[in-house]
């Protein structure tokens, strides 16, 4: 059975898998290899995906997030993301985000992230459910479809993974987070010390950084909430403690 709810998807994630899986090297002879994939694969991939994800949610409406091309988190940090640059992307990349806005409701931000997209519009929101497979997700306060179920994360579990997350940094984003705290160092001081900003202002005071560093790590790491992005003005609230 439905529900009256909307089925937030991370379409970055869904497009690039369907891309990179339709791709098929091919071995000419003589040393020469092309890649070879066609659309029709992709189209497959991604509606056998999208119907499951609907199905395990059971959600009656699906909007699609997309990730736009001028992303402030690069205006916090210019580094953020630097790391990708050359990195060769999927040849039907473009096509999976258009088929997927054209036929699941995408939506887009010029500045903002899917991330972003899909923690404003499913925060605190019950009428709601967020899928992704980015942990960082688990940074907001919503229903999320986590391996095929639909399951809380409250405020207090979700503000805790932000502290975490800013701890940690995430090498694939780019951005260093506290150095020497990895994954267990970071609950522990989370679970000992208190979930809190001096908690983690702490940590990067203990190794020779101030509060500004730690502040421009969680402003990387937070993925935004209802109220910190204006849609008419298209500002961001930048998080602060």
């Amino acid at each position: 059975m439905t529900s009256d709810r909307t089925l937030l998807v991370d379409g970055d994630i869904v497009a690039y898998k369907a891309a990179t899986i339709a791709e098929t090297p091919i071995d000419w002879g003589n040393g020469v290899w092309t890649l070879h994939a066609h659309e029709k694969d992709v189209i497959g991939s991604m509606e056998e995906f999208m119907s499951k994800i609907i199905e395990e949610s059971r959600c009656n409406k699906v909007i699609t997030c997309l990730s736009g091309d001028k992303l402030y988190r690069k205006e916090v940090a210019p580094y953020y993301k630097k790391n990708r640059a050359g990195t060769r992307k999927p040849m039907l990349l473009n096509f999976a985000k258009k088929y997927l806005s054209d036929n699941y409701n995408g939506r887009v931000e010029e500045r903002l992230e899917a991330d972003d997209l899909l923690g404003i519009l499913g925060s605190n929101d019950l009428s709601t459910v967020i899928w992704s497979l980015d942990k960082d997700l688990l940074t907001i306060p919503a229903y999320h479809l986590l391996n095929g179920k639909v399951e809380e994360v409250g405020q207090e579990e979700a503000d805790y993974n932000f502290l975490y997350q800013t701890l940690v940094g995430d090498s694939t984003d780019n951005y260093k987070g506290c150095p020497t705290v990895g994954a267990k160092k970071a609950e522990r001081l989370l679970d000992e010390q208190g979930a809190t900003w001096e908690t983690v202002v702490a940590a990067f005071d203990s190794q020779g950084l101030g509060e500004e560093v730690a502040l421009e790590n969680a402003r990387l790491a937070r993925i935004l909430r209802d109220g910190e992005y204006n849609f008419k003005t298209k500002k961001v609230k930048l998080w602060a403690a």
